[in-house]
């Protein structure tokens, strides 16, 4: 099988541990075990729960009790439609691995993380793109979505919250794009790995696993809830795809680590504490970035509705790799470029790390704008 390297991981493998300040990180500024502790009230007990687990492999699809908190951030799941995985990005492939056969049609929103379109590509699959526009609001255009579809197409995946625009679907949006994928029998995969980070309200949009009989959902402890160090995701879908994943997976996972497993319960039991503290980071930097945008005439942006990251328009002259790689080698501060991404003419910046990272990485970058030559 032959596949397109992965753009923004291999920008990540090169860069990342090269920069002074990380405005490419994607996560809520990660928590450390023992703030997670605090959090969930628990540093008194922890040592109680892990000290007598025996270290064997953990329950397969994860415990009934990480199924569970999994399943209640949705409307209508039950443990049973919820399938612990390593990471979304392994939720992502498994569905891809799973329901995907050479010569099927798939149609992909960019831009998004490239798995969405690189892996059905590599397994044979015809990929059509469905183009988000600035115009539009990063928003797929329905009359354009139902033009795509054909009775071949075998599933449509979307991205909410986007990733990288922060872009956010409503229900009464997603309600149409299940309305275009009922009309040809298309599964729908959404990953909503950003879900839970709106910038207003309780945080949570509707979840497509919840709106359509052939909806799946991906997930993870990572963006979100601060905890991508756990290496725990899910897949939300019905039992039948369930059971169709259960047999791929398997062949290359026995069980998330028990320490991890549990790890991700305590947090999911904690999620109001979390999800204060972190909605309190998103909105907040949100702030201060869109003030140093305002102040910026080379960049621009549509505001991002969620999620932890801003799609900004460059208007610099330069290539969009040229110009990250420029800003990293002279001022320490990493972005992400659109070219890493299939879409040129932009940069990711990630706001919702620490924010003295954030206020020192942004005005580095404003200093280096300003020596810029026309």
């Amino acid at each position: 099988m032959q596949i397109r390297e992965f753009g923004v991981e291999r920008w990540m493998y090169l860069y990342e541990d090269k920069c002074a300040l990380n405005l490419a990180e994607t996560c809520v500024e990660s928590l450390t075990v023992g703030e997670l502790l605090r959090i969930a009230g628990k540093e008194d007990t922890f040592l109680d729960e892990i000290l007598p687990m025996k270290l064997t492999y953990g329950v397969i699809d994860g415990t009934e009790r990480l199924r569970s908190n999994v399943a209640s951030l949705y409307e209508k799941q039950r443990a049973a439609n919820v399938l612990i995985t390593h990471g979304a990005i392994s939720a992502n492939a498994l569905v891809y691995e799973t329901l995907i056969e050479p010569g099927d049609h798939v149609i992909s929103v960019l831009p998004t993380y490239q798995q969405h379109y690189s892996i059905p590509e590599s397994y044979g699959a015809r990929v059509d793109i469905l183009r988000l526009r600035e115009e539009n609001a990063f928003l797929p255009d329905l009359d354009e979505l139902e033009q795509m579809v054909t009775p071949a197409t075998r599933m449509i995946v979307i991205n909410n919250p986007n990733n990288p625009t922060g872009s956010l679907m409503d229900r009464a949006l997603l309600e149409q794009i299940v309305q275009i994928a009922r009309s040809c029998g298309a599964y729908v995969l959404c990953d909503e790995v950003y879900r839970g980070s709106d910038q207003h309200g309780s945080g949570f949009t509707a979840s497509l696993a919840d709106l359509y009989e052939k909806g799946i959902s991906t997930g993870s402890m990572s963006k979100t809830w601060s905890l991508a160090g756990l290496r725990v995701g899910w897949i939300v879908a019905p039992a039948e795809v369930v059971h169709r994943v259960q047999i791929h997976r398997d062949y290359n996972t026995i069980s998330v680590g028990m320490l991890n497993d549990l790890l991700a319960s305590i947090a999911l039991e904690s999620r109001n504490a979390i999800l204060a503290r972190n909605h309190a980071i998103l909105r907040t930097n949100l702030a201060l970035l869109d003030a140093w945008i305002a102040d910026e005439p080379r960049l621009s942006y549509v505001k991002p509705k969620s999620g932890t990251t801003a799609w900004v328009r460059l208007d610099t002259g330069m290539k969009s790799w040229d110009f990250c790689v420029a800003v990293l080698e002279n001022t320490g501060v990493m972005f992400v470029p659109g070219s890493a991404m299939d879409s040129e003419g932009y940069a990711r910046i990630g706001y919702a790390n620490n924010r003295d990272v954030l206020v020192a990485g942004l005005a580095k970058a404003s200093d280096f704008l300003s020596r810029m030559k026309g």
